[in-house]
């Protein structure tokens, strides 16, 4: 068992599992929305494309932000996060739509907008996938892609390991591997957006808090996240369920210290990722 999935996973097991804790997923992730569409800088009707729509959230998310006119395709890997994403849409969001389709190999655009959140950490081959992207953005277009910052920023997600941690053995994290925290260090995506031809390049950090689960309490955000986060949960079933048991009530007892008006909330770093193609 890996903490590490590669984009095949995704289209799989790994999918069916951010599936199956949507809703809570998205509440956690959702104070990232704003400073992500905000780099967007959507000033005009554009056509944007979702790089690693998930179950669609961001996307319209984004669709009820931009300007009137504007035209917004989420794309996945992964079909039933898709068919998820494509049972959100009411007869009120006009212009969006949803397809299966991995990005870092995909024919598509032009685009005048790319944006992602999250979805841009887990390609096999970076430098092809970027490159790719780059031939999806139109002249003149732009990206908005969101990134966690370092392990030691986003206590989120490092007291979960912890706490796995002191239970059972974990492997060491590979930096180069795909994973959330795999341009913890900013100046890495900005080589590999350098080298794909972007242009403008900056990046700019997003600090603030997530409630975990969308607002549970210690117990029930301990046992959340287990079941949400990486492959925490996996790697302790296969353990047994004492490993389990110990875990959720010592991550239940770290979460506790971060609770206030019965909710857990911790601190993220998120890297936003901007730049153009000229």
């Amino acid at each position: 068992m890996t903490e590490h999935p590669a984009a095949s996973d995704w289209a799989a097991a790994r999918a069916e599992k951010w599936r199956a804790n949507l809703t809570g997923m998205e509440a956690t992730l959702a104070p990232v929305d704003d400073p992500l569409i905000h780099a967007l800088q959507l000033d005009r009707p554009c056509r944007i494309a979702d790089v690693g729509c998930g179950g669609g959230g961001t996307t319209l998310e984004i669709l009820r932000r931009a300007p009137a006119g504007s035209i917004i395709r989420g794309f996945d890997i992964s079909p039933a996060l898709v068919e998820s994403a494509r049972n959100r849409i009411t007869s009120a969001d006009r212009g969006i739509t949803f397809e299966v389709a991995n990005v870092a190999t995909a024919t598509q655009g032009p685009y005048d907008r790319l944006v992602s959140r999250f979805g841009i950490m887990f390609f096999d081959d970076p430098p092809a996938a970027f490159s790719n992207l780059f031939r999806w953005l139109a002249p003149g277009g732009r990206i908005a892609f969101a990134a966690w910052g370092r392990a030691t920023d986003n206590p989120w997600l490092s007291t979960v390991r912890d706490a796995v941690a002191d239970v059972i053995e974990m492997p060491s994290p590979d930096p180069e591997a795909p994973g959330p925290m795999r341009y913890g260090e900013s100046d890495k995506l900005l080589t590999l957006l350098d080298r794909a031809g972007f242009a403008e390049l900056d990046v700019r950090d997003w600090r603030g808090t997530l409630a975990i689960g969308g607002g549970l309490p210690a117990n029930d955000a301990a046992s959340f996240a287990l079941a949400a986060f990486s492959s925490f949960g996996e790697m302790l079933a296969e353990a047994g369920d004492s490993a389990l048991n110990e875990a959720r009530h010592s991550l239940a007892t770290r979460f506790s210290r971060h609770q206030l008006d019965g909710a857990v909330r911790m601190d993220a770093c998120v890297h936003i990722f901007t730049g153009a193609r000229q």
